[in-house]
């Protein structure tokens, strides 16, 4: 599911730089130029997110949080500012901010704190990595109990705990990629020559126990990692 964010900003041109910036990271992105627009546009509207300005015409942005804690005091708000005094940053976290990030600063460097914010606000129930139960194509996949079900016969196909780890994480990204850096790190801790070769035989177990459904396919994506394909889901 796509992530909302509410982006709150007067300066139209950097703001559009913005959001182009991260719909590219797949996040769907609301422009409000100044914090009454803002406001309004979040009593309409659902978002996981609201970055604001500081500094804006009509309602500044500390304003507008403060508007908005009134009737939401869960939907976690990073502001940005041009302003660097202590007094300003404390009074930003005293209204409810879950961030601050000082003008000028870096594109990448405010994904990942947007990033670090969705982590730290999402539910539980709603986290992706507590999520135990995966539908791939014809199978059904319990991770906590390591067994993948093809549904046509109701065969089962019980799986080593790295072979579990590794369809998870395949099934967080199907049609997407699966960076083998990634996948070496999160599972056999490290990056080398023999965990590398080890995980190709892993792959090549998967592969089997997938062969039954002629619509899936692990890929591998020269230099990169893998994907796993479902050619019926576009």
């Amino acid at each position: 599911m796509t992530n909302k964010i509410l982006l709150v900003e007067d300066d139209q041109n950097f703001g559009d730089v913005l959001r182009s910036y991260l719909e590219m990271h797949d996040y769907e992105v609301t422009l409000a130029t100044d914090g009454e627009l803002g406001l309004e546009a979040f009593k309409k509207g659902h978002f996981d997110l609201c970055i604001s300005d500081v500094m804006m015409p009509k309602k500044d942005g500390f304003t507008m949080a403060k508007d908005i804690r009134v009737f939401n005091k869960e939907t976690p708000i990073i502001f940005l500012t041009a302003k660097t005094l202590k007094e300003d940053v404390l009074e930003g976290f005293k209204l409810g901010a879950d961030d601050y990030i000082t003008k000028p600063f870096n594109s990448e460097e405010l994904l990942f704190r947007v990033k670090a914010v969705m982590r730290r606000s999402a539910k539980p129930e709603e986290n992706p990595e507590n999520q135990r139960e995966f539908i791939i194509g014809d199978y059904h996949f319990d991770y906590a109990l390591r067994i993948l079900t093809y549904k046509p016969d109701n065969t089962t196909d019980k799986l080593s705990p790295k072979e579990a780890q590794l369809l998870r994480l395949f099934c967080f990204r199907i049609n997407d990629v699966l960076q083998r850096s990634e996948a070496l790190t999160k599972i056999w801790e490290d990056d080398n020559y023999f965990t590398a070769r080890s995980m190709d035989v892993f792959i090549t177990k998967i592969r089997k126990y997938l062969n039954k459904d002629q619509n899936i396919e692990i890929e591998n994506i020269h230099g990169n990692g893998f994907r796993l394909y479902l050619k019926n889901l576009q």
